[in-house]
């Protein structure tokens, strides 16, 4: 099965390395062009360009997949299908109608649940008890196509959105290899989304990760995890000894069940050091000074 790969986030680094031990062949890669990150702001390949370096795999960066002259370059491939993971670009019917088998995308989250590009932060956020990997046909509009198979997992009580993300991506290389397997002879079945059950992942950004402690302590402590390592739950300490005001990206913290007996406003430590929220405290267990 002659495969082209479409993706840039290293949540797909693990389906690659299952493609490349499988008996398929991985002709092309296109993914994202370098993007400025770190305190230097350099200009960085994606987690897929750098794979392809690695494996000496040909691979091209654009910022729009649907212009004439990629479209011409992955059709004068003549690949039989077209997977994509984590690749952050709508993709066109031109694209999506090319591989005679077909073009797949391996989604984080037990669709029509959280469509989008963050599913396992809002999977945790929300509180879910489960959640697991999607594949499924591609369509114009996001996540929405039939789903192709679909696996559970549970999600632990105190997983940051950073591991749940790499049990996840270890889940999907061998789910995505039986998939394809029952694409090439046949024996796949494909399910409708139910459309009126689909809820959305938005992209997080890092103001999405200011903590407001007037809401209950479980709700934080879950966005918490649910924001770990990025975009980071952050708050602001003002020190009483100097005056002076540091945000500071909380990294784990325990609820702690109080009444406040003392009345005290929430968002100030109470005498135990514990942060005072809308319901019972939280406890700050580990902490990252901005920047650091």
């Amino acid at each position: 099965m002659k495969i082209v790969y479409l993706g840039s986030g290293e949540f797909g680094i693990e389906c690659l390395n299952a493609l490349v031990q499988s008996n398929h062949s991985l002709d092309f890669i296109v993914t994202q062009p370098p993007r400025q990150a770190g305190r230097g702001r350099k200009p960085t390949p994606t987690p897929v360009a750098g794979w392809a370096n690695e494996k000496s795999i040909s691979f091209l960066e654009t910022q729009d997949v649907n212009t004439p002259q990629i479209i011409d370059k992955i059709a004068a491939l003549q690949p039989d299908l077209i997977v994509v993971i984590a690749f952050g670009q709508k993709i066109g019917s031109k694209i999506i109608n090319l591989p005679p088998k077909a073009a797949i995308n391996v989604h984080a989250s037990l669709l029509p649940k959280y469509r989008g590009a963050a599913p396992i932060n809002w999977a945790i956020i929300n509180g879910e008890t489960e959640t697991g990997i999607s594949i499924i046909t591609l369509a114009e509009e996001m996540d929405a196509g039939t789903i192709c198979t679909q696996e559970k997992t549970q999600i632990l009580a105190d997983e940051t959105a950073g591991q749940l993300h790499d049990r996840l991506a270890k889940m999907a290389a061998p789910l995505l290899l039986k998939t394809i397997s029952k694409i090439v002879d046949g024996s796949i079945t494909y399910a409708d989304q139910d459309h009126s059950k689909a809820t959305p992942a938005p992209k997080l950004k890092k103001p999405d990760g200011f903590l407001d402690f007037s809401k209950p302590a479980e709700s934080l402590r879950r966005k918490i995890l649910g924001l770990w390592p990025w975009p980071g739950a952050s708050a602001i300490y003002l020190s009483k000894k100097s005056n002076k005001s540091v945000r500071v990206t909380i990294a784990m913290a325990q609820v702690i069940e109080t009444s406040n007996p003392a009345g005290l406003k929430a968002g100030t430590l109470d005498e135990n050091l514990n942060v005072v929220c809308g319901r019972d405290a939280l406890k700050i267990i580990k902490i990252k000074p901005d920047g650091s």
